[in-house]
């Protein structure tokens, strides 16, 4: 009671329920020193972040990459796509 915001409600209780959290990194660029910096294209669940740093530090990609290029997709069975946050 006394909850003055829907959507903070909403967040309490998907955070008690179900937390989950964007995933950003970094992935390897084959044929360079130079990292990709990439993204979860939503929030995946708190309990399958350590799952997928560890693909993550464990990918090497080759170029020309665009910013919103699939880079993995549903990574670590989340059914979420990680996505290239810049290009190269």
């Amino acid at each position: 009671s006394g909850n003055g915001c829907p959507k903070g409600e909403a967040y309490a209780k998907a955070e008690v329920t179900n937390p989950t959290r964007m995933v950003t990194g970094l992935v390897r660029l084959a044929g360079t020193r130079r990292p990709l910096p990439v993204k979860t294209k939503v929030a995946i669940p708190k309990a399958r972040i350590a799952d997928v740093t560890n693909l993550l530090a464990n990918t090497t990609v080759l170029p020309p990459k665009r910013i919103g290029d699939v880079i993995i997709e549903n990574v670590c069975g989340t059914g979420v796509d990680v996505v290239a946050t810049a290009n190269c």
